[in-house]
């Protein structure tokens, strides 16, 4: 459904956040997934890491990223369900400005063609903090893939009309204050 233009798409500096208390580099599908999709699409990876499932480790290395001018977007998969020790969202949403009430939305959405009902456990959320755009998505690869194909390949792009969250965070572009 994308209306890009013949303009250059403007590529963006993502940083991906895995959380999980079992995945290491060599497992970590989720990440490594999200990693293949934005450089396929021309963005650049401003760092990936892998955290336990602990609300201030979290939350420490998602304000590092939104405090860092370098990083336009952060992007976390895993943490976003319902057991104990899901936590990503109250690690987050306390750092957001803005929240992007539709991505949660939408991300169910595209979950209920693949999932069925299970998609209501999905606490994915997206918001704005210090112009730079945070999406967190749930942990299973097939999670990450709809996530990125289904919404972010075009919010993240630039030429995307009528239109996207890239322009937001481009400095010159963006309406930050």
């Amino acid at each position: 459904m994308s209306d890009a233009t013949n303009e250059a798409m403007i590529p963006l500096s993502v940083a991906v956040l895995t959380v999980s208390d079992t995945r290491t580099e060599d497992t970590d599908r989720s990440g490594q997934a999200l990693v293949e999709r934005l450089s396929a699409a021309g963005h650049r990876l401003a760092d990936k890491r892998i955290v336990p499932d602990d609300v201030y480790r979290i939350r420490a290395v998602v304000a590092d990223w939104i405090a860092d001018p370098e990083v336009q977007v952060v992007l976390t998969t895993g943490g976003t369900g319902f057991t104990g020790r899901d936590s990503t969202p109250e690690a987050v949403s306390v750092l957001l400005d803005k929240r992007i009430e539709g991505f949660g939305e939408l991300f169910r959405q595209l979950s209920w063609q693949e999932i069925g009902s299970s998609t209501v456990q999905s606490r994915c959320l997206g918001g704005l903090a210090n112009a730079t755009v945070v999406f967190c998505l749930p942990g299973s690869t097939g999670a990450c893939r709809t996530g990125w194909d289904g919404i972010l390949a075009e919010q993240l792009d630039s030429r995307h009309k009528p239109c996207n969250f890239a322009n937001l965070v481009i400095p010159e572009r963006g309406q930050h204050g």
